[in-house]
């Protein structure tokens, strides 16, 4: 059977160089390396030990996917031509090595041998350098693939293969989303190795200003400040809710059940929609943290309850997101927006076992009555129970308006069931044409609503004005105020 050593050239520094590496340089077997680029090469170089590397595929591929891969192949490739053969690697092979991985993950399929030779890692140096004790947390993330990770601001991240300004640059980004601008790091170079190690202490819009930044460049990042805390993340507000219901907390979080904050949702909700329609991003910021507030204030009554966790309502919704998108997660292909809405509800309708046209009507519930309609009347459509254009649903707002007063003139007899019924149908009519219009009644209603306060304070200030109170003034002079608002709001 052919094998593969797959050995660490540790981090830099000669004498980090395993004797177990040493042995198998010295074996006569094949020498390759992944990148000569490395400071132990020099070892190799002074004892005229043969080696062939695998700079030149960095050089001509296209992205560090196929060059990965390259190598991979290559490697199985020779350990069945030599059979045996020495695969070295800057640090240790199973800490942040990519064909190590793929080539662990291909053994049992080319029933080719692999062993590994562990070589001291790049993180020891670093935590020597910059004092950090593992024990405390501590991250570690590629650099090449930042935007697919996350830092822990309450622990120490160390980020790797930062090769360059452009790495540099992307990461720098990704960092000062979290942490701000001015938050201090460290940036490491050739850690561990004498007389070349350096350690720049740079605040975050820094770091891709720096010319240092080489192949042997790292960088850590404190965790923040637990005392003078200026960002928080999600295991913080975990923490904060577990605190406040907890045995020592606030009596009023104790007591709190789902009923009793069950508004909340409702309110808090509708602040958000209010912000967006404001155009207030500050605001908005607020309202979707109050937002999050109730999920997790959900969440923590279910816990101690013993139905739920905040960890199995974020796995519910992942979940539900890949399955609902097979055309990003799947092999399912879609043409446009409209299908991606078709196929996401139809999903939804088959996982809650919804099999009637009716059911999934009646499946819209507990929504406030105009947007209950408009999604009620989205369903009829999407079978075909609708009009050809909006003139037919402008059409029977006529024909339910004159209902109305139709009802009205009976009501006389004292039915006023007739009319509450009648003005329902003409609401509905209206909702309706909203939605031929792709105008959602509810936002539209609620603009309204903000219109007519504006304009009723424009009222009352200058009612104020003439020394008069709107109360003791006469609807001709309301309507004069309210025609003088509706003209100053539209300068």
């Amino acid at each position: 059977m052919s094998k593969i050593y797959i050995i660490g050239l540790g981090p830099g520094d000669i004498n980090s160089l395993s004797l177990g590496a040493v042995k198998r340089l010295q074996s006569g077997e094949l020498n390759v390396l992944r990148t000569e680029v490395h400071p132990t090469v020099e070892y190799l170089k002074e004892n005229k030990i043969p080696y062939t590397s695998y700079d030149f595929v960095y050089e001509n591929g296209e992205d560090f996917s196929e060059v990965y891969n390259f190598i991979v192949s290559d490697l199985l490739e020779k350990a069945k031509k030599y059979n045996s053969i020495n695969y070295f690697v800057p640090g240790n092979p199973l800490v942040a090595e990519k064909t190590v991985d793929l080539l662990l993950k291909k053994r049992e399929n080319q029933n080719i041998e692999m062993e590994i030779i562990p070589g001291m890692s790049f993180i020891d140096p670093i935590i020597v350098a910059v004092g950090h004790d593992p024990i405390n947390g501590l991250k570690i993330i590629d650099g090449l693939n930042i935007k697919g990770q996350y830092v822990d601001i309450n622990i120490g991240n160390v980020i790797t293969q930062v090769y360059n300004k452009r790495i540099a640059s992307q990461v720098k980004l990704e960092l000062s989303e979290v942490y701000g601008d001015d938050y201090e790091i460290c940036v490491i170079n050739s850690a561990g190795v004498p007389y070349k190690e350096q350690i720049f202490k740079i605040p975050i819009y820094k770091l891709d200003r720096m010319e240092e930044i080489s192949y042997l460049t790292s960088i850590y990042i404190p965790k923040v400040d637990k005392i003078n805390k200026k960002i928080y993340d999600m295991s913080d507000l975990l923490t904060i809710m577990g605190t406040l219901r907890g045995d020592e907390g606030c009596p009023w979080d104790i007591e709190q059940t789902h009923k009793s904050i069950r508004e909340c949702v409702v309110e808090e909700a509708y602040e958000v929609v209010n912000a967006i329609d404001e155009d207030d991003m500050e605001n908005l910021c607020e309202e979707l943290g109050d937002i999050l507030l109730q999920v997790v204030f959900h969440s923590d009554i279910a816990k101690d309850e013993g139905y739920f966790n905040i960890w199995d309502v974020i796995t519910g919704i992942c979940n539900k997101l890949i399955f609902r998108h097979p055309h990003v997660f799947g092999e399912k292909k879609v043409e446009n927006c409209d299908e991606v809405v078709y196929n996401w509800n139809e999903m939804k309708f088959k996982k809650r076992n919804i099999e009637s046209y009716t059911d999934r009507l009646k499946e819209i519930s507990h929504l406030p009555s105009l947007m209950r309609s408009f999604k009620i009347q989205e369903r009829a459509a999407d079978i075909g129970f609708d009009w050809d254009d909006v003139s037919g649903a402008i059409d029977k707002v006529d024909e339910e308006y004159h209902e109305v007063i139709e009802a009205l003139n009976v009501s006389k007899g004292g039915d006023m069931g007739k009319v509450e019924s009648e003005l329902g149908d003409l609401l509905f009519a209206v909702v309706n044409v909203c939605r031929f219009l792709d105008i959602n009644p509810e936002i539209a209603l609620n603009k309204t609503i903000n219109k007519f306060i504006e304009r009723f304070d424009f009222m009352e200030k200058k009612s104020k004005e003439n020394n008069k109170d709107l109360k003791d003034m006469t609807l001709e002079e309301m309507d004069m105020l309210w025609n003088r608002a509706k003209i100053h709001k539209n300068k």
